[in-house]
């Protein structure tokens, strides 16, 4: 089999079923299958799908496990050859798959690959090509608007549209050599969710592979669909930066990580207290 299509599905039910609908209109001339695990969703409505697609692999599973945990178990029932894995808010918008796997075959070394991603208002999504959390990356990303450094967080000196090696791309879609993902033992499950794609496409350049972004095709993300900004996304997100930032620059750069480190807990209570509206007395 050549690719093994792995989805970890949170109470978006109508999504995830355009999201298989898309799959089997656009996948054709090379063999595939779809994985969905259900992360406890407490709405049993998706369950409905089971019957409408009876090809289709089902995980039920009986807590919330997180993103990284809920695909390293999806992902070991693989057999594909490449692991695709793709969220359910997503949608496969044209008959190009076929020539991405033949890139894919085509590279020596090939690690990972992330395609275009635009929102439901065709606005480019820049988290599509990234590069590795650094001090200057990470303080622009998260205090300015813009991106000005040529080489900033968002890659802004790859074009839109180019195909192009870069260090980090989106666990929306990242089509993973099955291989590559065993040999660097798959996501990071200290990751509940966030974080846990920059980890893994980092792990695999760090073990010599090539990642690449594939601008000439793209697909849709409708983002943030099931996702609530509150005080426990707040947690998760920069949570998951200081497990990062912890894990790869407390002991190899201690100056930068000291940085990094105040660095996310300024913006971390400066957004939650957005959150929460100030008392007269505050006021």
């Amino acid at each position: 089999m050549k690719v093994s299509v792995i989805i970890v599905h949170y109470q978006v039910k109508d999504l995830l079923r355009n999201c298989i609908l898309s799959i089997k209109k656009y996948f054709h001339d090379f063999e595939y299958e779809i994985i969905v695990a259900d992360n406890n969703s407490p709405n049993p409505d998706w369950k409905s799908l089971i019957s409408e697609f009876p090809d289709v692999r089902f995980l039920p599973l009986e807590d919330n496990l997180g993103f990284s945990k809920a695909n390293n178990l999806a992902v070991a029932q693989a057999r594909g050859e490449y692991v695709y894995i793709l969220n359910p808010d997503t949608e496969i918008e044209g008959d190009y798959f076929k020539e991405i796997l033949d890139f894919a075959d085509s590279q020596a070394e090939f690690g990972a690959l992330g395609l275009r991603m635009h929102n439901a208002k065709g606005e480019f999504l820049p988290e599509s090509k990234r590069s590795v959390p650094a001090l200057i990356n990470s303080f622009e990303k998260l205090f300015t608007r813009f991106n000005n450094n040529s080489k900033s967080y968002y890659r802004n000196d790859v074009g839109e549209f180019e195909i192009a090696e870069v260090d980090i791309m989106t666990g929306a879609n990242l089509l993973v050599k099955k291989s590559v993902y065993a040999q660097v033992g798959g996501f990071d499950e200290q990751y509940f969710m966030y974080g846990e794609d920059i980890d893994l496409c980092y792990t695999i350049r760090q073990k010599g592979y090539r990642n690449f972004y594939y601008g000439k095709y793209s697909i849709l993300h409708h983002k943030g669909e099931s996702t609530v900004k509150d005080k426990v996304y707040l947690e998760r997100f920069y949570g998951a930066m200081a497990i990062f930032i912890k894990k790869y620059y407390r002991k190899q750069k201690p100056f930068q990580y000291l940085l990094m480190k105040i660095g996310l807990h300024i913006k971390y209570t400066s957004d939650l207290r957005k959150l929460t509206p100030l008392s007269p007395k505050e006021k």
